[in-house]
């Protein structure tokens, strides 16, 4: 088939899951052999760095408020220099800020497609011509809004993670061999609930926390850490671009979110072969199998969280059987290969090429 011409644009912020899979996404499409040319914010070296690492032209664009109208200006410009076929915006202020095709422009017609990962207001995506939703019940949330179902397809995620050849040796974060070990993927916001993490952390002593990732809350969780009298069993790490290796080095993965309209780290759980702990946010519970694929607990359930995760500790049998049941849902459902391929076809459809 002929090579498409895609122009990807994120705004976005510094570090968060939307932006990870922002990268994810435009690499895979890269080595699928697409003509892939990135729009973005100027305000991460290592995302911009991985783009063009990966041999993708960047962009850079203020991406600023409402009186910023340089950004839109500067896209226009840029789509008339590529004249792609596909425009993919990724949230709201991309979205905002990317012109739909008109013939004053002089370019060949291209379609806008929208990634929805949230529940966004419609407002800001009056330049769309498409939408791709990571759920399920997001497209049924635009679709209840007005737009036409012929406008919108539910694509998954994919887990993308690296293959390193050893895990995180566990000494390099001064955490001992022996104990058990949980790891939490995740920005440092309410509301992934870390805060609900902590406290069942408290109740399962000799058990020690990777966290990974930063954010607004990082202080107060580490105030939180000291007020449990558990901060010497969690590790604090930053924001991290090696998250297989990580996976690798620990006994579970856990995600206790309170609002999650999908949330990677369940997949990327599932593809490192690691049991899984999860809440019933509403990404996460559209696909998890109580059980069978991972232990499912009540958002904010202090203690029921604490019960699954002493639970998959110390049964091996049942951890064994999630992580199984857990990596034939990843290869069934969310590989890299599969979502590209489901994306391609969107593209095709919409372009009629």
């Amino acid at each position: 088939m002929a090579v498409l011409k895609i122009i990807q644009v994120m705004a976005g912020a510094d570090h968060g899951g939307a932006e990870t899979a922002f990268v994810d996404m435009c690499v895979a499409l890269k080595q699928a052999g697409e003509n892939v040319v990135v729009a973005t914010r100027a305000n991460n070296d290592s995302r911009i760095k991985q783009l063009k690492d990966a041999g993708i032209p960047v962009h850079t664009m203020r991406f600023g408020g409402v009186l910023d109208f340089f950004t839109r200006a500067q896209l226009t410009r840029v789509i008339r220099d590529f004249k792609p076929e596909i425009v993919q915006t990724w949230m709201s202020r991309a979205a905002q800020k990317t012109p739909r095709w008109r013939k004053s422009m002089d370019v060949p017609h291209y379609q806008v497609l929208s990634r929805l990962g949230g529940y966004y207001k419609l407002k800001n995506f009056k330049e769309t011509d498409y939408f791709a939703t990571i759920t399920p019940d997001i497209g049924k949330f635009l679709i209840d809004q007005g737009v036409k179902p012929g406008r919108v397809r539910h694509i998954n995620n994919f887990a993308e993670t690296e293959n390193p050849s050893a895990p995180v040796p566990r000494a390099s974060l001064n955490t001992p061999d022996e104990v058990p070990l949980l790891l939490t993927l995740s920005r440092l916001h309410t509301s992934k609930a870390l805060d609900t993490l902590f406290k069942a952390l408290a109740k399962i002593p000799g058990t020690w926390l990777w966290l990974a990732g930063e954010g607004p809350e990082r202080e107060a969780l580490e105030e939180l850490a000291r007020e449990l009298k558990i901060d010497d069993r969690v590790r604090f790490l930053g924001w991290r671009n090696d998250r297989a290796a990580l996976l690798r080095a620990v006994d579970v993965c856990v995600f206790p979110s309170r609002y999650e309209p999908f949330g990677t780290v369940f997949v990327q759980a599932w593809a490192n072969k690691k049991p899984l702990v999860v809440s019933t946010a509403d990404g996460p519970r559209q696909y998890v199998r109580d059980g069978q694929d991972s232990l499912v607990f009540p958002i904010d359930d202090v203690d029921a969280l604490a019960a699954a995760l002493k639970r998959v500790l110390t049964d091996r049998p049942l951890a064994a059987e999630l992580v199984e049941n857990g990596y034939r849902r990843y290869q069934n459902e969310f590989t890299k290969e599969k979502t590209v391929e489901a994306y391609l076809d969107y593209y095709r459809e919409i372009t009629k090429t």
